[in-house]
């Protein structure tokens, strides 16, 4: 693999950057997320990589269900499905008029390589055979790296969360982590840890390995 950047969160400046530059080859984003550090740029932006601190988690444990999506789990009307529809869920996170713009073709292109070698996994929702939302992410050891979700009908992201955890305790997983807890997580219990508590678990998750399928 060329030369790039070295990943050390201890390193990071004091919004988060940790680096500037590479590429994004498979094994330079494993070495990234191994290294608790991930990739975030905007469209006209070079290469940056991340370690924010604190940083989000969801404590697969800790799991808030709301009431109403409750009723909304146990009505069926969304079904879901593990690594179906990968290419199209990661479109759908880019495709967000004002919120989606750092899923660039360039981040789609390497997700899909990721997933291509077992890597990167999709949790799709669907609504008889339409994709109503979804979920995707980066698999190393017992770490799920979450990295966005979308959702086309009401709710539909929230019951893909709520699967993707579920499914994540069922397999074994050590730590979800989300990197930023926003309004949407804080309600099914996110919080944000220190760096270096993260990166501690980090370590302790990576000595597990974890198959996602």
């Amino acid at each position: 693999m060329p030369r790039g950047p070295r990943f050390d969160p201890q390193n990071a400046d004091e919004i988060g950057l940790v680096a500037v530059g590479g590429d994004l080859r498979p094994e330079r984003l494993l070495e990234a997320y191994r290294s608790g550090v991930f990739p975030w740029f905007g469209p006209e932006d070079p290469l940056l990589w991340w370690s924010p601190d604190p940083r989000g988690i969801l404590e697969l444990a800790e799991l808030h269900i709301p009431r109403r999506l409750l009723r909304t789990l146990r009505s069926g009307c969304f079904r879901h499905t593990i690594n179906r529809a990968f290419g199209e869920v990661i479109r759908g996170c880019a495709d967000r008029p004002g919120d989606g713009c750092w899923i660039t073709p360039a981040m789609i292109g390497a997700y899909e390589e990721l997933h291509a070698r077992g890597h990167a996994h999709s949790l799709e929702v669907w609504a008889g055979d339409e994709l109503a939302g979804g979920i995707y992410g980066v698999v190393v050891g017992g770490l799920f790296a979450g990295e966005s979700m979308f959702t086309r009908r009401r709710d539909a992201s929230k019951v893909a969360l709520v699967r993707l955890v579920e499914h994540l305790r069922q397999r074994g997983f050590q730590l979800f982590d989300i990197q930023f807890v926003s309004d949407h997580t804080a309600r099914f219990g996110a919080r944000a840890i220190p760096r270096d508590e993260y990166l501690v678990r980090l370590r302790a998750a990576l000595r597990h390995e974890v198959s996602f399928v």
